[in-house]
């Protein structure tokens, strides 16, 4: 599994972007709890943010398009990682776990995020 760090997430999508079909964009999937969500979240105008719970991936897992690039987040990185992995295993193909999550996304890219 590759893993970039939120500082990356740019040149990522740019790499991506060219294989994503016509009209998709690549997913940013939040798999913190709700209430961590309400606390803290991520925007962005080139990527679609989906929120499914780390718990929840499983049985949600026709909510997410095989062949949209995925970049999953959670808090510091555990989650998201071992749902990354579990989509792979599942079949996707351009999978990223967005190292040291939402809190590294404070500090390297939006430092209006709250860190909690």
């Amino acid at each position: 599994m590759k893993a970039i760090a939120p500082a990356q997430l740019d040149e990522w999508l740019a790499q991506v972007a060219a294989g994503a079909p016509a009209g998709g964009l690549p997913v940013v999937l939040d798999v913190r709890e709700p209430w961590e969500l309400q606390t803290a979240s991520v925007k962005g105008d080139n990527f679609e943010l989906r929120h499914i719970p780390m718990r929840g991936v499983p049985q949600r897992l026709a909510e997410l398009d095989r062949d949209l690039p995925i970049a999953c987040l959670c808090h510091h990185g555990v989650r998201s990682a071992q749902v990354a992995n579990f989509l792979i295993q599942q079949g996707f193909t351009q999978v990223v776990n967005i190292h040291g999550g939402i809190h590294a996304w404070s500090q390297e890219r939006d430092p209006g995020v709250p860190v909690y």
